[in-house]
């Protein structure tokens, strides 16, 4: 059967998002290798076909197959989030085999100022530990006023800030666990002027869990940031 370039960069699509790896690379051998045409609508060198076949190289482990793939072409800034993970990740788990030890945060940071982000694949936007500043000004923002959200609220701040639910729920947990140790070391050298009691005078009537500030009773932001389109 042949297909035209549309009907082929919809079917990768449509089995890049459903995560039927083995499917997607052996739709991908069916189609012409793009030197046997010259025309520019050739599906190999469509953008879906690329970023499908970028996947199924993280999938099967070539990741020199990944690196070439992802630093000879310009992609979409629709494409840069999938796209960076698979960089970003590929040169983690290399990084992993060399060292015979999963990664920290700091060994993270390291690998990624070894192997930045090539320009294809990245919109100038800075990041730190992988968040870009707009996703963790949403974060901070919704941490001022609720600094323990609910499940459904991590939920709409990983689509808003283009997040796994995990790394939402892992930054809440980072901050609170800062600001703990702010206010602990804030304590220690004041404590001695007071009383224990004096910790939580002013939170008497407060029900949010330990350690958390007096919210107060203000609502959060609303989540107006809608995630990048796919």
């Amino acid at each position: 059967m042949i297909f035209t370039p549309e009907q082929v960069a919809c079917v990768c699509e449509v089995l890049l998002q459903s995560g039927c790896m083995d499917r997607l690379a052996g739709f991908l051998r069916t189609l012409p290798p793009p030197s046997l045409t010259a025309s520019s609508s050739c599906p190999g060198d469509l953008e879906s076909v690329l970023k499908a076949k970028a996947a199924v190289a993280f999938h099967q482990g070539c990741f020199t197959d990944l690196y070439t793939l992802l630093e000879g072409f310009p992609f979409s800034s629709r494409s840069h989030p999938l796209l960076q993970q698979l960089w970003l990740r590929a040169h983690y788990m290399e990084a992993e085999k060399q060292r015979g030890r999963p990664l920290g945060a700091v060994g993270k940071y390291r690998v990624r100022r070894k192997f930045p982000l090539p320009h294809t694949i990245w919109d100038g936007e800075e990041t730190s530990y992988c968040f870009k500043e707009k996703s963790r000004s949403i974060l901070r923002e919704w941490y001022r006023h609720k600094p323990y959200p609910s499940n459904r609220e991590r939920r709409e701040l990983a689509a808003a800030t283009d997040l796994t639910t995990t790394q939402v729920s892992n930054w809440f947990k980072n901050r609170r666990q800062r600001d703990r140790n702010t206010d602990y070391s804030s304590f220690q050298s004041t404590g001695s002027r007071g009383t224990s009691g004096d910790i939580y005078a002013s939170s008497n009537n407060d029900l949010s869990p330990a350690g958390s500030p007096n919210l107060q009773h203000h609502c959060p932001p609303p989540l107006c940031h809608p995630p990048p389109p796919l």
